[in-house]
């Protein structure tokens, strides 16, 4: 059974997106395979040594690294790259370990904050070494200076944010 050609190679007046070409697949493909494969690779070292999912460190060190050590759980959630209700259910286990505190938002009530407590800020100290290790092995010493910083155009040219956090 043959395959239909590609329809609206290069555009045109059909309703039809155009087919990606050789380089646009190349390229999407690639971004596949970042989001697809990277986040695992970037866990297991997190998993085996300090017993943290990639989000729950990401949760904590987001935190640790703000002023005060605590954050609006929707920013957060959108830092985390989770939903509310994921993000709700790791810090709920964070507040039964005593690394964090959740209260009202002071500005306005309609938020939570979520605090970093001092245990769980040496959570994350302590698992710190073990994401840069990994960080800098799997993402940033294959590439040169320059790669990086087509890295963050590019990164920055993709990213979205939700309008409540903008």
């Amino acid at each position: 059974m043959s395959s239909p050609s590609p329809p609206n190679i290069g555009g045109g007046a059909s309703d039809e997106p155009p087919w990606l070409t050789a380089a646009e697949k190349e390229a999407w493909t690639g971004l596949v395979s970042l989001v697809l494969l990277l986040p695992g690779r970037l866990e297991s070292p997190l998993q085996r040594e300090a017993g943290l999912t990639l989000f729950e460190y990401l949760t904590l060190s987001h935190i640790s690294e703000t002023p005060g050590r605590s954050l609006r759980m929707s920013e957060l959630a959108y830092l985390a790259n989770g939903s509310l209700s994921r993000l709700s259910n790791v810090v709920k286990r964070f507040e039964q370990r005593g690394w964090v505190e959740r209260s009202p938002d002071p500005d306005d009530g309609r938020f939570t904050i979520a605090a970093l407590t001092d245990a769980g800020y040496e959570v994350v100290v302590a698992a710190a070494p073990t994401h840069v290790r990994a960080v800098r092995q799997l993402v940033l010493d294959p590439l040169t200076a320059a790669d990086q910083r087509a890295l963050a155009r590019i990164a920055a040219k993709l990213r979205t944010r939700p309008v409540d956090l903008a």
